[in-house]
């Protein structure tokens, strides 16, 4: 059997050899992307997998704008995201959402938002999604701006009032096997501050709502949002993306610059609030 030629052997060691060094460069990278696994959303899409976008809308300099639904497009385009809550008290005269709908083929998709409440109305939202696994999602968006005042010391007697009534009847009619409360102000105040006391106050007949009804699970987003660094916190311009299964919704804050920086998880419970 005649020998192989010695520059076939050394041409497939070279082969070989940047082979290896391809494959040790990609496994050495930072993989923080999106698109990717490590750090990142798992790119293993499931048929029942359903993803929506929540951001939080208002005005950004133009270039800030651009750069976040550029990142908004190109994840609601990998992850057929179907929809996007926006928490904004500008509604539909918000500018995020008009420049996203107009400029951005991929976010041309249904955005929920709430309203600046008149009289006699709440500016608020209710809509039911059906969810691929024969389930269902309910989606309540609430004008938390009728609970605000210049001076945080009790609820608005008339429009306060009239938005508690139509929540507490909105909660009682939903029906799905999620339902999520949106709002443009942090529905639920945690943390015991001493200065935080007084704001408190607005937000304890919420907290009777919620746990009338079920609410066992409190996220809130607001942009920028702050986050933890190496340089302890900072502001970060980004958006939420969930996958909504049957038994539990996950959630990633992603930047502008793509890179998920953290991830929660919301087991099926009770219901969650935004």
């Amino acid at each position: 059997m005649a020998k192989r030629p010695s520059w076939v052997c050394t041409l497939i060691t070279q082969l070989s050899l940047c082979l290896a060094l391809y494959v040790a460069l990609n496994l050495g990278q930072p993989q923080k992307s999106i698109y990717q696994r490590t750090n990142g959303i798992s790119s293993n899409r499931k048929g029942l997998d359903f993803y929506f976008i929540s951001v939080t809308g208002g005005f950004r300099p133009l270039e800030q704008q651009t750069l976040l639904l550029k990142q908004m497009e190109d994840v609601a385009k990998a992850y057929d995201a179907r929809f996007v809550i926006n928490s904004s008290e500008l509604g539909e005269d918000d500018p995020l959402k008009q420049n996203a709908t107009w400029l951005f083929p991929s976010l041309k998709v249904p955005w929920y938002t709430t309203k600046a409440s008149k009289e006699k109305e709440v500016g608020c939202f209710q809509e039911q999604i059906r969810l691929p696994h024969g389930e269902a999602l309910d989606i309540i968006g609430v004008n938390t701006g009728s609970l605000q005042g210049k001076i945080p010391t009790a609820l608005p007697s008339a429009s306060g009032d009239l938005l508690l009534n139509w929540l507490k009847s909105a909660l009682e009619a939903t029906n799905g096997h999620w339902c999520i409360v949106v709002g443009f102000h942090p529905l639920v105040i945690c943390e015991e501050h001493e200065e935080q006391l007084e704001a408190k106050k607005i937000y304890e007949p919420l907290h009777h709502i919620f746990m009338k009804f079920g609410v066992d699970s409190i996220t809130y987003m607001e942009n920028p949002g702050l986050i933890e660094s190496g340089n302890g916190r900072e502001m970060v311009d980004g958006f939420l993306l969930h996958k909504v299964s049957s038994l539990e919704i996950l959630t990633y804050f992603v930047t502008s610059e793509g890179e998920v920086v953290y991830r929660t998880a919301t087991r099926q419970r009770g219901k969650e609030v935004m």
